[in-house]
């Protein structure tokens, strides 16, 4: 058998080029890798360096010795990762988002034995995020079917925009995309697939897109840039307004501006999680119903 820090100070050579460089990186003393590397060779029963004064190399057999030492290494890790991804699953149901409304939604309640995945997924981590034991269940626009991933319908999430009252007649409660056009938006940098879809069909529009939260509600306090909602948020952003600002919002129209909801989860959770995504259902429609 084969100690794994033997495999470890053989990659790391690699990388680094040198004993003392190795050593520096592994936080150890350089003797203590050249006793490592002389090991492995001994366990291995071959030749993994060529020595010379002052200097050493890997042979064409130590090189194919990284590559293998590499994958063994990084399969080790998985290993790890999906052992403590599966009992983590198993005690508390990881939640994860690739929309921030019903990430916002579920944020101010508390779920029993849920936890909610911070920031945003990409749409094409979903399958691999279930796989890996990464998220026990997935909310996004996307619905997978397959022999193992399964997708409910929840709801749909439909676009608002926020303009200054004296941009726009009172009586107005819907707009499009075209409407917008040339206008500047003041927008939260983390918004899933909102993003695409809004620099893809509002034409010639600047986007200020703001990484921290409180950066902008700071400038949303004293700026009156057009910002954006949706069904599920209007409520959230109602409670934070004050009595100065005059924006009111308007539905966008246009269809790609209405997206479905889906959970996504494997079908072997599907008894353990149905509780749940009736829960989950439930909250989403409360809010959508109280907008």
């Amino acid at each position: 058998m084969i100690d794994n820090y033997l495999l470890e100070e053989l990659v790391a050579f690699a990388k680094y080029g040198t004993l003392a460089a190795t050593a520096e990186h592994l936080m150890v003393t350089q003797p203590t890798v050249t006793r490592g590397m002389q090991k492995l060779e001994d366990d291995l029963g071959v030749a993994l360096f060529d020595r010379k004064p002052n200097r050493i190399n890997l042979t064409e057999t130590g090189q194919l010795a990284v590559k293998e030492a590499a994958k063994l290494l990084k399969a080790q890790d998985n290993f790890i990762q999906t052992v403590q991804n599966f009992d983590r699953h198993h005690r508390s149901i990881q939640i994860g988002f690739t929309l921030p409304g019903p990430r916002l939604v579920l944020k101010t309640e508390v779920i029993k034995n849920t936890t909610l995945l911070p920031g945003l997924l990409k749409t094409s981590d979903i399958i691999q995020r279930l796989f890996n034991r990464k998220a026990t269940l997935i909310l996004s626009d996307q619905e997978l079917h397959s022999d193992q991933i399964e997708s409910l319908y929840l709801a749909d999430e439909y676009l608002y925009v926020n303009l200054d009252a004296m941009t726009t007649t009172a009586d107005k409660s819907e707009t499009s995309f075209n409407n917008l056009a040339g206008q500047s938006f003041l927008v939260l940098s983390d918004i899933g697939v909102w993003q695409e879809i809004i620099e893809k069909h509002i034409p010639r529009a600047k986007f200020l897109y703001q990484q921290n939260d409180d950066s902008f509600e700071e400038i949303n306090r004293y700026a009156n840039f057009p910002v954006f909602t949706t069904n599920l948020t209007n409520k959230l952003r109602s409670e934070k307004i004050d009595n100065f600002d005059r924006r009111i919002a308007l539905k966008i129209t246009d269809e790609v501006a209405t997206v479905p909801i889906y959970a996504n989860y494997l079908i072997e959770d599907k008894q353990r999680l149905a509780p749940l995504l009736t829960t989950i259902r439930d909250k989403l429609n409360q809010t959508i119903s109280s907008e």
